[in-house]
């Protein structure tokens, strides 16, 4: 299972930090990792995939990897913000693992945050239709965990 427009694969894991909720007020609540890599060379954008809890859960997820440019631009931290489909709960503290498995889209900044709801609407429709295709069962094993907010280019 990779990216399709490189055969690419991305994993990222890391504790789950607060953020500016941000997500949650456009009702789209997120877990946030912080990246160490703040140039962003590897897997920038919005992604369809999966989420690992702890516990070895595994949630479909559509996740953003990039600096949230409609409210910080360029100047913005960069960290993955993962909308967990169909989730509710508490995952502060808590270790995931992300598999970021289709890229849908590049990073932009939007106008309105309404413009930024209808087009994570879009996202979340993306991101269910390919892990409906693409089960977690089907995730490839990974030989070792990455370090924390270090992405892994996998294939």
């Amino acid at each position: 299972m990779a990216d399709e427009r490189d055969g690419t694969f991305f994993v990222v894991r890391g504790p789950v930090e607060p953020g500016d909720k941000r997500g949650r007020e456009l009702g789209f609540p997120t877990a946030n990792i912080a990246l160490r890599d703040q140039r962003g060379e590897l897997g920038d954008g919005v992604w369809a995939g999966w989420v690992e809890r702890a516990d070895g859960t595994r949630v479909a997820a559509a996740v953003s990897v990039g600096r949230r440019p409609t409210y910080y631009g360029a100047d913005g931290y960069r960290l993955v913000e993962a909308f967990l489909l169909d989730f509710e709960g508490d995952l502060y503290g808590e270790r995931l693992t992300v598999w970021l498995g289709k890229h849908l889209r590049e990073q932009q900044g939007f106008g309105s945050a309404q413009e930024l709801i209808d087009a994570l609407g879009r996202d979340v429709a993306a991101a269910r239709e390919w892990v409906a295709a693409h089960p977690s069962d089907a995730l490839p094993e990974l030989a070792e965990l990455p370090p924390d907010g270090e992405v892994q280019r996998l294939g």
